[in-house]
C-alpha cells in the first residue's frame, strides 16, 4: 500500500510538468486525424445503417410507438448517432492505448528514471517488437472478454464492475508490460508481476475508471451536434492525459519494485559470502581445538 499511495501522488505531480502535458498533444493529433477521417469516410452511412435496422426491428417497434406517444417522435435520430459512438468509442480507447503505450510510456519512463532511478540498470527484457506483440494480444483478449460479458453489461452493478475490470485488466497487461520491457529482463519483469499482480490491476481498474469520464463528453458530443467538433478532440485529449498518467504511475510503481527487488538480490549476494566465511572460521576453530591439549602436554 506504501508503495501504491507514494506512486500516485509522485504520478499527479509528474502530469504538471510541460514535458508530459506536450507529450499527450502528439497522440491527441494522431487520433484526432484517425476519428476524423474515419468519420468522414463512413459516419453518414454509419448513421443510415444503425438508423434503418433501428426502423426495421419489430422489436423496438413497440418502443418507438411509446415514445411517438409520450411526444419524443424524433428519438431514433438521437439514438443512432449515440449507438455508433459507443460502439466506436471501445475501438478508439483501444487504439489510444496502442498510441500511447509505442509513443508515450517509454518517453515517461524514462522521465521517471532519469529523475527518480539515474542508476537502475537497463536490461533490454523486451524489444519493441515485443512490446507492439504483446499489445495487440493483449487487446484481443480484452475484446474477447468484452464481447463474451457483453450481455451482462445490462444488469446494472456489472454494468460498472465489468467494464473497470476488463479495461483496468488490459491497460495493467500493457502499461506494465512497456514500462518494465527496457529495464527489467524478462525474468524481473515475470517476477515483478506475480509478485504486485493485485496492485497492478488495481492501478489499472482506478485509471480506467478515470477513462470513463470522458464517455460524457462523447455523449454530449452527440445530443449537442453543433459542437461535435469541438468536444470530440476535448475527450481525446482528456484520454490522453489519463493515459499519461497512467504510464507514470505504473512507472512509478514498476521501477520502484524493480529498484526494491535488485536491492534486495544485492543484500543476499552479499550475506551469502559472510555467513560461508563464518562457517568456515568455526569449522577452522573445531579443527584447531584438539591439538591444544596435545601441545600443553608435551610442553610439561
Amino acid at each position: 500500500m506504501r508503495l501504491l499511495l507514494d506512486s500516485f501522488w509522485r504520478a499527479a505531480f509528474y502530469c504538471l510538468a510541460p514535458r508530459v502535458i506536450g507529450l499527450s498533444l502528439l497522440p491527441l493529433a494522431i487520433m484526432v486525424v484517425l476519428s476524423g477521417t474515419l468519420g468522414y469516410w463512413f459516419w453518414d452511412d454509419a448513421v443510415a445503417s444503425v438508423h434503418g435496422w433501428l426502423e426495421a426491428s419489430s422489436l423496438l417497434s413497440v418502443v418507438w410507438r411509446w415514445f411517438e406517444g409520450v411526444g419524443m417522435p424524433n428519438l431514433k435520430s438521437v439514438v443512432a448517432p449515440l449507438l455508433v459512438i459507443f460502439s466506436v468509442t471501445p475501438l478508439l480507447v483501444m487504439g489510444a492505448l496502442l498510441v500511447v503505450s509505442l509513443f508515450m510510456t517509454p518517453s515517461l519512463t524514462r522521465l521517471v528514471a532519469e529523475r527518480r532511478f539515474a542508476g537502475l540498470e537497463r536490461k533490454q527484457g523486451g524489444s519493441f517488437w515485443q512490446s507492439l506483440g504483446w499489445s495487440l494480444v493483449s487487446m484481443l483478449l480484452a475484446l474477447c472478454a468484452m464481447l463474451l460479458t457483453l450481455p451482462m453489461w445490462l444488469v446494472p452493478p456489472l454494468a460498472m464492475v465489468l467494464p473497470a475490470l476488463i479495461w483496468g485488466w488490459l491497460t495493467y497487461r500493457v502499461m506494465a508490460f512497456d514500462v518494465l520491457a527496457e529495464f527489467a529482463n524478462r525474468e524481473e519483469r515475470q517476477a515483478v508481476m506475480a509478485q504486485h499482480r493485485l496492485s497492478l490491476l488495481a492501478i489499472g481498474v482506478m485509471t480506467g475508471l478515470m477513462g470513463a469520464a470522458p464517455s460524457l463528453v462523447w455523449a454530449s458530443g452527440a445530443l449537442f451536434a453543433a459542437a461535435f467538433v469541438i468536444l470530440i478532440p476535448i475527450a481525446i485529449w482528456i484520454y490522453m492525459l489519463v493515459f499519461a498518467f497512467s504510464s507514470l504511475w505504473f512507472a512509478h510503481f514498476a521501477l520502484a519494485a524493480l529498484a526494491e527487488r535488485r536491492e534486495r538480490s544485492m543484500d543476499d549476494v552479499i550475506d551469502v559470502p559472510a555467513t560461508t566465511v563464518a562457517h568456515s572460521l568455526h569449522a577452522t576453530d573445531r579443527l584447531a581445538s584438539p591439538h591444544e591439549p596435545f601441545e600443553d602436554h608435551h610442553a610439561h
